[in-house]
């Protein structure tokens, strides 16, 4: 038995600290995420090799898994790896962690390689990032593990899935084996770049509606396509049971079948927002299929993301910096 069966990308992320020149050097979109080829990721690694660099596995779903999991819950992960470098140092830490995931495939060959996100870090703690999803863009509808995700309490969705039609087609895959199961289904837009160039893929993703939808304010008034978080929240209610739009420092605000209500925030100075929304999606999702209510799973959400930008990197150093959290947060 599961609690949370995710599907998304599987990318290493590799952290650099750069000046806004080079952002706009490398005609990068401050603050956002790109997709390049795998020539133009060559090219950035290239011109960045002389900068110190840390890597770890990630992905907006796989972090969001790996912080479910490293806060009590069972899960497995469905993606596409490649047999190389970067395929098996994934692979490794999702098994360590305790995480059920679909073995490597081929080997790496003629520029099929595993994903990769450069992630750069301008001194203010915004994040840039370039992603290369190599494999993890071909990830096959064949590839979700039917049997295992009906055991599961929760499917989990990551919005960047719209930007492929395989991995469009995995999605909804996953999406009516759940709903035929009666499991629930909970989604992250994952990025304003989703909503305002994949957003068909959304669509389809989101089918007829969802249990929980995750996304920040920006992205939620994309995809309602208005200045007034308001009515975007509003949009957004139709489409899931709970929604929960994260505002930053601000906290957070909750929309469930006992209102709206708003979640204050931790207010610290950043060393990089990487990884604070899939924190938030991660514990959130802990918190609430631990028995927690929605409005108290989304301010243990905010305290993870609050200390996860306090750092470099989308997770923390270790699975033990996870379990004190919840111990110190509980206890409180």
């Amino acid at each position: 038995m599961l609690d949370l069966y995710g599907i998304g990308n599987a990318i290493v992320d590799t952290d650099v600290e750069v000046d806004d020149g080079f952002l706009a050097d490398a005609d990068a979109a401050k603050g956002q995420m790109t997709l390049v080829d795998s020539a133009k990721m060559s090219n950035l690694v290239d011109r960045l090799k002389h900068l110190p660099m840390n890597r770890a596995s990630g992905g907006s779903a796989a972090n969001t898994i790996f912080a479910a999991q490293a806060f009590g819950l069972s899960t497995a992960y469905t993606c596409r790896l490649a047999d190389d470098e970067n395929g098996r140092h994934f692979d490794r830490e999702m098994r360590t962690a305790g995480i059920q995931i679909s073995a490597l495939s081929e080997p790496a060959q003629n520029g099929r390689r595993s994903g990769q996100c450069l992630v750069m870090v301008t001194p203010d703690g915004q994040r840039t990032m370039c992603t290369d999803l190599g494999v993890s863009s071909e990830l096959e509808p064949s590839q979700v593990d039917a049997g295992l995700l009906k055991t599961a309490q929760v499917l989990y969705i990551e919005g960047y899935l719209a930007s492929s039609e395989h991995s469009v087609a995995t999605a909804v895959n996953g999406y009516q084996i759940a709903q035929s199961a009666d499991k629930k289904i909970a989604l992250t837009l994952s990025d304003v770049s989703m909503v305002s160039f994949f957003r068909d893929g959304l669509t389809a993703i989101l089918g007829n509606g969802i249990d929980t939808l995750f996304c920040n304010a920006e992205e939620a008034l994309a995809w309602a396509n208005t200045d007034r978080l308001d009515v975007a929240i509003a949009e957004l209610s139709d489409i899931a049971k709970e929604v929960y739009v994260t505002l930053g420092a601000q906290g957070a605000r909750v929309v469930s079948n006992s209102g709206t209500k708003d979640v204050t925030g931790e207010s610290h100075q950043p060393l990089d927002t990487n990884g604070a929304g899939d924190m938030f999606s991660g514990a959130c999702l802990a918190a609430r299929l631990q028995g927690a209510l929605p409005e108290d799973a989304a301010q243990f959400a905010n305290h993870a993301a609050a200390k996860v930008i306090m750092q470099f990197g989308a997770r923390l150093p270790a699975l033990e910096d996870y379990h004190a959290l919840k111990d110190r947060y509980m206890s409180s």
